[in-house]
């Protein structure tokens, strides 16, 4: 009998605890002393659905990779506080290099989706020598998640008032996507990621080689090719026909995270 989606190839979550105490939901795949990469996903999504129902997990582990997912906090199968002090970008690339020490991880490349891709390029400025290449999918300048009104979201949490935004209605249904879900949870890391923002300038880029993959139908296209054209080792693919929420499924996104993850290390 086959297995249901929502258990496809999905090993027991192994906990790292965070700096503040909050806890992870990890998971791995490949071979123990195979070369690492940490794969991160996006907002209002988890391992699983980013990257598990998409088979890239398999596919990376069957290239020789060993790979470690996280659920970011807020998500998944991690802890789900409901502070907005609980958030910020630094304060999610610092869960990453927590992983990493406690995988006994040195170096590690990196594969990161939509919120996982902001989190990524942090990460890369933050742990300069331990990150030695990246994909950064979906991933624009700017502030993440500034189109969500925190208002209406916060009416709609306390009295069900309703969702009159079409992007932020877009952001609940989303939310209401998955299961598990906690929404509360995902307005406090709206409301603590407002205070950071990711600046397309060569002196704040990555110095590592960078793969950026976005659809040709996302709307934040031309924010992922000023972030590859600052990058000195940087480039972007355009995956045709793609938006936002169905790019990690495609084979373009599959094909070139694979390429560039899989290749010779200089």
């Amino acid at each position: 009998m086959a297995l249901p989606l929502s258990e496809l190839q999905m090993p027991d979550p192994q906990r790292v605890y965070a700096t503040d105490g909050t806890s992870l939901a990890t998971y791995t795949w490949g071979e123990l002393d195979a070369p690492v990469v940490v794969m991160v996903h996006g907002f209002a999504s988890n391992t699983h659905d980013n990257w598990v129902l998409t088979g890239l997990e398999r596919r990376l582990a069957a290239s020789g990779l060993r790979v470690i997912g996280i659920d970011q906090r807020g998500h998944g199968r991690s802890e789900k506080p409901h502070e907005a002090s609980a958030y910020s970008l630094g304060t999610l690339a610092t869960d990453v290099e927590t992983v990493l020490d406690t995988y006994l991880v040195d170096t590690a490349s990196y594969l990161g989706y939509s919120l996982g891709g902001r989190v990524g390029w942090q990460v890369m400025i933050d742990l300069e020598d331990r990150i030695d290449r990246a994909v950064l999918g979906g991933v624009p300048d700017g502030t993440a998640l500034d189109r969500i009104v925190l208002e209406e979201v916060q009416a709609h949490l306390d009295a069900g008032a309703p969702i009159t935004d079409p992007v932020t209605a877009s952001y609940i249904e989303l939310t209401e996507r998955v299961p598990g879900n906690d929404l509360p949870a995902l307005l406090a890391l709206a409301r603590g990621m407002r205070n950071d923002a990711i600046i397309a300038h060569p002196e704040n880029a990555p110095q590592v080689p960078v793969l950026f993959v976005t659809g040709t139908e996302d709307t934040i296209l031309e924010g992922s090719r000023r972030l590859a054209e600052v990058t000195p080792e940087g480039r972007l693919v355009e995956v045709p026909g793609r938006h936002h929420f169905n790019t990690p499924a495609s084979c373009g996104f599959r094909d070139a995270a694979t390429e560039f993850l899989t290749s010779e290390r200089g």
